[in-house]
């Protein structure tokens, strides 16, 4: 299971998220680049100016999931668990077993296809080019956090309709 989030935090983005991916991917792409399309920095931090949790997003991006399981091996070996899709479909999870030297990160396996990895390229690439949804995005997410400082799922629950909506926009129109 996911390491739950005790205390929701978000923070002024940090240009350093950038650096921290990139290191990330390096290390990642040393384990598994012959096998996957490439990695995508997803999620907040990696759109510049957006406040956000500090955690890093990976999308590690396959063809398809017929090279999962040697995935799956070779990152065991290297100290991750595969946790599954945690319920969302499109993603496989995984976790580092003991700590390492990078701030905190999230690593998912999705297909190339996949509605979860479509959906973070999406949002992500709209808040990149859209400065007053960015804006907006950012404000919500300072506000939920204050109010929901200890409730990761009411946090997370208050910024639905707006990814819903970003996402009716560019994804599903």
């Amino acid at each position: 299971m996911a390491e739950r989030t005790k205390v929701v935090e978000v923070v002024p983005y940090d240009p350093m998220w950038k650096e921290q991916f990139q290191q990330i991917k390096n290390m990642i792409e040393g384990y598994i680049g012959d096998l996957i399309l490439g990695i995508e920095h997803v999620g907040s931090t990696s759109v510049e100016g957006l406040p956000a949790k500090p955690i890093i997003d990976l999308d590690v991006v396959v063809e398809d999931y017929s090279v999962l399981q040697a995935i799956v091996e070779r990152l065991a070996k290297e100290g991750f668990e595969h946790q599954g899709n945690l319920g969302i479909k499109g993603r496989e999870a995984f976790k580092r077993t003991f700590p390492d030297n990078f701030m905190k990160y999230h690593l998912y396996v999705c297909p190339k296809d996949g509605k979860g990895y479509l959906e973070h390229i999406a949002f992500r690439d709209y808040l990149r080019s859209n400065e007053a949804a960015r804006r907006e995005y950012g404000s919500l997410k300072d506000k939920l956090a204050d109010q929901h400082r200890h409730d990761i799922d009411s946090y997370c629950d208050g910024k639905t309709e707006f990814v819903t909506t970003i996402l009716q926009q560019t994804l599903y129109r």
